[in-house]
């Protein structure tokens, strides 16, 4: 049999690929044996003489399946297990996803004025400082703050009403014992005359009573 070594490097080489690629046309040997250079070749690649294998399939079903059933829970067992938790899984990487989830509610609160500044500031270093374990009791705890807050400015709200009201109500009682006093000093002022008027009177009796004593 004739040999066609050189066919098959020429052939890789204008097909772009490896020689395991490489179909060279059993029928047509004597054809494929005369071409000693690349025109030649791309001449029977033209002819359908030479032609690239198609690449092979390699399927991922089978691997698709294990990873579904792993995500599941299967085959996780300690026997399939190979290095430690902390390695498999390391508390900082759980601990970055929750301090993120955390700050990622906070600060969707404060842009949708849910909560203040003030407020935000807070919950952050409460976060910051491992007081929440997860969002629910996040959550939890900024509605039972700002219950918090709402009763005590209504408290204070009450407070601040019954002062101004008190306030209000001395200053209508001064008015009125002011008004009383003004109104009682006009009632008053012809007593004085009237005093006057009674002394006269009776020094004018003694005056009398003495003349008729001489």
């Amino acid at each position: 049999m004739v040999s066609l070594k050189l066919q098959k490097r020429l052939a890789a080489s204008v097909l772009d690929c490896g020689l395991r690629k490489v179909w060279l046309d059993p029928n047509e040997v004597n054809d494929i044996s005369m071409a000693n250079s690349r025109q030649n070749i791309r001449k029977l690649v033209k002819d359908g003489f030479v032609i690239r294998k198609p690449q092979k399939i390699h399927s991922r079903s089978r691997a698709r399946a294990a990873q579904e059933a792993k995500s599941k829970g299967r085959h996780t067992g300690y026997g399939k297990r190979r290095g430690t938790r902390e390695a498999r899984l390391p508390t900082k990487i759980l601990w970055m996803r929750r301090l993120r989830v955390l700050r990622r509610l906070l600060r969707k609160y404060r842009d949708a004025k849910k909560i203040d500044r003030h407020l935000y500031h807070e919950f952050y270093l409460q976060v910051k400082g491992n007081v929440f374990k997860n969002k629910r009791v996040l959550m939890e705890a900024i509605h039972r703050q700002k219950a918090e807050k709402q009763r005590e400015k209504a408290i204070a709200d009450q407070f601040e009403a019954r002062r101004t009201k008190n306030k209000q109500a001395r200053e209508r009682k001064k008015e009125r014992r002011e008004d009383r006093l003004t109104s009682g000093a006009a009632v008053t002022d012809p007593a004085p005359a009237k005093k006057e008027t009674a002394a006269k009177k009776q020094a004018a009796k003694k005056e009398q009573k003495e003349p008729s004593k001489k």
